[in-house]
């Protein structure tokens, strides 16, 4: 493939794949990141002690064999979430050990729905029609048997696993979800789910490795892509005052970012209107540290879910070794959107009262609180990953992944497996990588 080149969109953990493997391949690769750093929707803090926040994306679990196997490839290593103690459900206004069974039967009707799905193409189900025009909190209100059970459902889901509101979210879009990465019980457990490990470092340790991994002159960071123009030579670039001529491209950022670069010519119509009915999730991610993880004294593990409330879950996220405890919080949806209206005082105090009502009053007094709000960052605006709303995946979602001459599409929105995921983010640039070779060959 020498004498190929391709240029890459994008330096999260799809870009950096799809760059990989065609530099593995031998093509010269232009890999054109427009933040300041590589690793997309991964971002660490460093702390005082040596320890780290994950202020993004930063859990692995059992099936996603590409991310262990990149872990193990560049030196890294992996430890696993805290999981002793009993976890803690706010039901009803009371603290309960576990969720009552008719929440368990609704998560095993739903499964057994996914199940049904093909999810490299969804939309080709017999009642996909149906599922995509129900809106998954018309679902639930329908099929739970109680107001509470809905309520709790749906925010344990659509905000747990989409970062929305149940209204928000198709009953496809669910469906899929669910498919792809394997079921309820794995996507919303702990040990033996998708949230099993972390990666010492966080995952933007890994990403600076992977990028470090490329040939030299391979990445330019800054230069965020402004146009793609195609015509009978090939593909042409322009970023960050430059241009770029290549045989292919592969833009390797979510649908919504995608569809602001202005393309000549104009993207298929199908495919300019995927890229704006796929808005990002919303959601708020909150560190509070404390002098001790003081919830283990009472038998807790950290993890808390609750119906309703600005806060959705949380988890313990302190580091093996440290003494400092670290309870994570998560709002989604309207509630993450009505938290962002609030002063950051006002926010604070929110924040901190729902965390009282879930771990007990030491929660109150927390040493910092740290969040990141990444719908404000120009090159996300938003978490976790984009989603199709109700009425779209039918008409829209054949165009995730069908190239456009030379433009070829990657990005975690794109994977049919473990979508939204990292694993999903690797398997689809190492998929959109392999769709450039075939076609260069």
């Amino acid at each position: 493939m020498r004498g190929n080149r391709v240029v890459v969109v994008g330096a999260g953990f799809s870009g950096l794949a799809a760059a990989l493997a065609l530099a593995g391949a031998g093509c010269a690769v232009h890999l054109l990141e427009a933040r300041d750093r590589v690793g997309g929707r991964t971002l660490s803090r460093p702390l005082p002690d040596g320890g780290w926040l994950d202020l993004g994306a930063q859990w692995i679990g059992p099936t996603q064999d590409r991310m262990y196997a990149l872990v193990a490839a560049h030196g890294l290593a992996t430890f696993p979430s805290p999981a002793r103690g009993a976890p803690t459900l706010r039901w009803a206004g009371q603290r309960l050990a576990e969720a009552p069974a008719p929440v368990a039967a609704v998560l095993d009707t739903l499964d057994g729905l996914a199940a049904r799905l093909d999810p490299a193409a969804p939309w080709r189900a017999a009642e996909a029609a149906e599922w995509d025009r129900t809106t998954l909190g018309g679902w639930l209100a329908a099929t739970a048997p109680d107001p509470v059970t809905a309520r709790y459902a749906g925010r344990l889901l659509a905000g747990g696993l989409l970062a929305a509101s149940p209204d928000e979210v198709s009953l496809l879009q669910m469906l899929f979800y669910l498919c792809s990465g394997g079921g309820t019980g794995i996507l919303l457990g702990m040990a033996g789910g998708a949230q099993q490990d972390r990666i010492v470092g966080g995952p933007a340790a890994l990403a600076e490795r992977l990028a470090a991994a490329l040939p030299a002159g391979c990445l330019r960071l800054g230069a965020p892509v402004e146009r793609i123009a195609q015509d009978d030579g090939g593909v042409r670039v322009h970023a960050g005052g430059a241009a770029y001529r290549a045989d292919a491209v592969v833009v390797a950022v979510a649908p919504a970012l995608a569809g602001r670069i202005r393309y000549d010519p104009p993207l298929p119509a199908l495919r300019d209107g995927l890229t704006q009915r796929m808005p990002m999730g919303a959601a708020i991610k909150v560190h509070a540290l404390y002098p001790e993880p003081f919830w283990r004294a009472d038998g807790r593990s950290g993890v808390a879910t609750a119906d309703d409330g600005p806060v959705t879950e949380t988890v313990d996220n302190s580091l093996p070794g440290s003494p400092r405890g670290v309870l994570t919080a998560f709002s989604y949806g309207a509630e993450a959107r009505e938290l962002r209206r609030m002063a950051p005082d006002a926010r604070r105090a929110a924040l901190l009262e729902a965390l009282v009502a879930l771990v007990g009053p030491a929660a109150a007094r927390p040493d910092d609180l740290v969040e990141y709000d990444w719908s404000a960052d120009p090159w996300t605006r938003g978490c976790f990953c984009g989603m199709l709303p109700p009425g779209s995946w039918r008409d829209y979602g054949p165009e995730l992944r069908r190239p456009v001459g030379g433009v070829h599409w990657a990005g975690t929105e794109t994977a049919s497996r473990w979508s939204g995921y990292l694993e999903g983010a690797v398997a689809a640039g190492e998929r959109a990588a392999a769709e450039v070779l075939n076609d260069l060959r």
